[in-house]
């Protein structure tokens, strides 16, 4: 068995992720590329005894390195050696998608086009020739439809052939760039190959190019390197693009674009490709557009869709996540019944059921919120939202990419912060990119949807939706006003332009939502089985250490034993006979409970929960809250997890255990008010600590985070205040 690297590379929304999950289905892992936080996949196919290792590269318009994703793509095809490059081409816009393809040829790799999305392009009218199209470009072209997996069995026989063979007589043809350039481009290569200027990493005719399109990537190379060589290459360039800017007022660049989208037209205009329609014809999706993205009905239309999106995760999720609930407390009683009170007993139940449990007990919320958002990515509607929100994002001194950043974090509830945090990569402008990071904290991660279901099953049950609903708005509001006060303040700068290409609709497979639900879900599920459990431990240790001292354990035991003994001379019959039909009644019930919230308070989570009070008491918070509170530092799942410890450990253990919701619901210390206010400073106080971290990174300065932890928990105090501080002018929560 031989192993050989076949990487896929396309524009963006081309189909190449789709294609990906046909070839490799669950033998695929998702980590980031060495030193950069750009997601690089990667994935396994056997094919007649050959072992395919695929790689999935960031999608990119260009081989020129003007962002991360285009240098790791870059990276990946000249320092690892693929034997072939995949390259998927959106059949539906070939003049633009075949631009990246003519870089790839002139990377010397082998290239094999899989011309995708042939459904969509036939729907429009278009008539594609792949023969001739092979023929006019010397490479094999496979027609595919990778939502379908349509193709993938031809195209994979021939990437296979082509890792065992090589490309053989099939050699992509060399591109002409007209009078100007070429004379300075075959000087240049000339003296390239010579010095063996960066030629063991890329061919010579592609450095040229580089140094002809002023790649500051490339240049610094050869500037480090060689830098006499370097120093004569720049002076040909200086030369031949002032030439062009006193006879064409143009550059180098621009010149060889435009023999590039040039040669794309005469390929295409030579029997290649043929339209059955009018040019003036809509397609399906331009008249689907001309509703959805309505400057009056889309964002209305948008509002309704987040609301259903909402509706199906709660009302769809509701048996299930009563079903888990159930499983969990029933868990609990038989390690209750089966094992004596003891710490063990008090670790297993109180420590991992009631604390890892009451954050798994939501996973089904969670996969249904998930599956929903995957349904949006993949249909491309998501894609049209950014394109209506753009002129909001600008009115509050964001970029109209924030969009996408915003939605990975959490703007349809259910992101996750900290690849939030990494999709500002694609933000050219560093305040624009400051003031998303920054903000990107207010969103409804996944991380924050125990909280918010928890808190609004037990105190506003009859409108689950609705209140979703409301928290995406204010935390979208939040996050507005936020960047407009650091884009007016700290962070001031001018906008820059946004553009947007709007993919055609499709309707997603099954596997495809599949596989988006279960990469999302398994990463919470993880978590929840691996950090969220050391960190529950750790918290049911703090709330058991240091133990009632002796001397209150015995007054405790004092109480019952006057009890047992009042009772017995009451009824007149011995005190063990009382004292076996007193065990779990109330009024014994009442002692242990007591116990147990005094042994609580006196452990070292009670006492800093209490110095606390001193402070929160003004946004009605406990506690048990605070403590729970100081947990979700470091991820707010833990919120449910310590709340669910220190209110179980405050129970007795006997009869039929309530749910967390209920026992909340009941408890004199809560009430709506206090609801809504504790998910209001959930939503906005300091990030979990891995995006603390991540937003140092991606900020290059500690300073940023910092400001960060600092600045969102004092917003989300000072809203708090308000909030619950106004609702008891108001009467409310009295």
């Amino acid at each position: 068995m031989r192993n050989d690297l076949i990487v896929l590379a396309g524009n963006p929304n081309a189909g190449k992720t789709s294609l990906f999950n046909a070839i490799t289905g669950a033998r695929q892992h998702v980590a980031n590329y060495p030193g950069v936080t750009v997601e690089r996949k990667e994935g396994y196919y056997s094919h007649d005894g050959l072992e395919l290792h695929i790689v999935d590269l960031p999608g990119t318009y260009s081989l020129t390195a003007y962002s991360p994703e285009e240098l790791v793509a870059r990276e990946v095809l000249t320092l690892e050696s693929p034997r072939v490059v995949i390259n998927i081409v959106d059949a539906s816009n070939l003049d633009r998608n075949l631009y990246l393809t003519l870089q790839l040829f002139e990377l010397g790799i082998p290239v094999i086009i899989a011309l995708n999305m042939m459904d969509v392009a036939e729907g429009r009218g278009i008539e594609i020739d792949a023969g001739e199209l092979s023929r006019k470009l010397n490479v094999p072209v496979i027609p595919t439809v990778a939502r379908s997996g349509k193709g993938k069995e031809e195209l994979l026989a021939v990437a296979a052939r082509v890792a065992r063979e090589g490309a053989g007589s099939m050699i992509p043809p060399q591109i002409p760039y007209g009078p100007d350039i070429d004379p300075v481009l075959h000087e240049m290569e000339a003296k390239i190959s010579s010095s063996g200027l960066l030629t063991d990493l890329y061919p010579a005719r592609w450095i040229a190019l580089k140094y002809l399109e002023a790649d500051e990537e490339v240049v610094t190379k050869g500037r480090a390197g060689y830098p006499e060589v370097s120093a004569e290459l720049e002076k040909m360039v200086a030369r031949v693009a002032e030439h062009l800017r006193k006879t064409l007022d143009t550059y180098p660049e621009g010149i060889i674009a435009d023999y590039r989208y040039g040669f794309i037209s005469a390929v295409l205009k030579s029997g290649v490709l043929k339209h059955k329609h009018d040019a003036d014809r809509l397609y399906l999706s331009d008249r689907i557009d001309l509703v959805l993205t309505h400057r009056l009905a889309g964002p209305l239309i948008m509002a309704l869709v987040l609301y259903g999106l909402y509706y199906f995760a709660f009302t769809g999720s509701d048996a299930p996540v009563r079903w888990l609930q159930a499983g969990f407390a029933a868990l609990g009683g038989v390690i209750r019944t089966h094992l004596g009170p003891g710490l063990l007993r008090s670790l297993l139940v109180n420590g991992i059921i009631d604390g890892v449990g009451g954050i798994l007990g939501f996973v089904p919320i969670i996969i249904f919120i998930f599956l929903g958002i995957a349904f949006l990515e993949d249909s491309g509607y998501l894609a049209r939202a950014a394109f209506m929100l753009d002129r909001v994002f600008r009115t509050f001194g964001l970029h109209g990419n924030s969009f996408m950043a915003y939605i990975v974090g959490g703007g349809i509830a259910g992101g996750c912060g900290v690849p939030g945090v990494m999709a500002t990569r694609t933000l050219r402008s560093s305040n624009e990119r400051l003031a998303t990071m920054l903000t990107i904290g207010f969103m409804n991660c996944g991380a924050k949807l125990p909280v918010y279901a928890l808190l609004i099953g037990a105190f506003f049950a009859r409108s689950k939706p609705q209140m979703m609903m409301l928290l995406t708005l204010i935390s979208w509001s939040m996050a507005f006003l936020v960047a407009r006060f650091l884009r007016s303040t700290i962070l001031r700068g001018p906008n820059t332009p946004f553009l947007l290409e709007l993919p055609p609709y499709r309707l997603p497979t099954l596997r495809g939502l599949a596989i988006h639900t279960w990469e999302r879900s398994w990463i919470y599920v993880r978590k929840a089985g691996t950090v969220l459990l050391a960190v529950s431990i750790l918290f049911w240790a703090l709330m058991n250490f240091p133990r009632l001292s002796e001397s209150r354990n015995a007054a405790f035991d004092a109480q019952r034993r006057a009890l047992v003994a009042g009772l017995a001379s009451t009824v007149k019959s011995p005190p063990a006979e009382v004292a076996g039909k007193l065990a779990g009644g109330s009024t014994a019930a009442a002692i242990d409970a007591a116990q147990a919230r005094e042994a609580l308070r006196h452990s070292y989570a009670g006492r800093m929960g209490i110095a606390l009070e001193h402070i929160t008491r003004f946004c009605g918070f406990d506690w048990r809250t605070n403590v729970a509170l100081v947990g979700g530092v470091a991820g707010k799942e833990i919120v449910v997890s310590v709340l669910s410890t220190a209110y179980s450990m405050g129970r007795t253990g006997s009869g039929k255990e309530a749910p967390l919701g209920a026992v909340l619901a009941a408890d004199p210390a809560w009430n709506p008010l206090v609801a809504f206010t504790m998910i209001l400073f959930t939503m906005f106080y300091v990030p979990c600590i891995v995006s603390v971290v991540c937003l140092a990174k991606e900020a290059g300065s500690w300073k940023w985070a910092l400001f960060s932890v600092v600045f969102n928990t004092s917003v989300a105090f000072l809203v708090a205040v308000l909030v619950y501080q106004g609702g008891r002018l108001l009467g409310l929560g009295l």
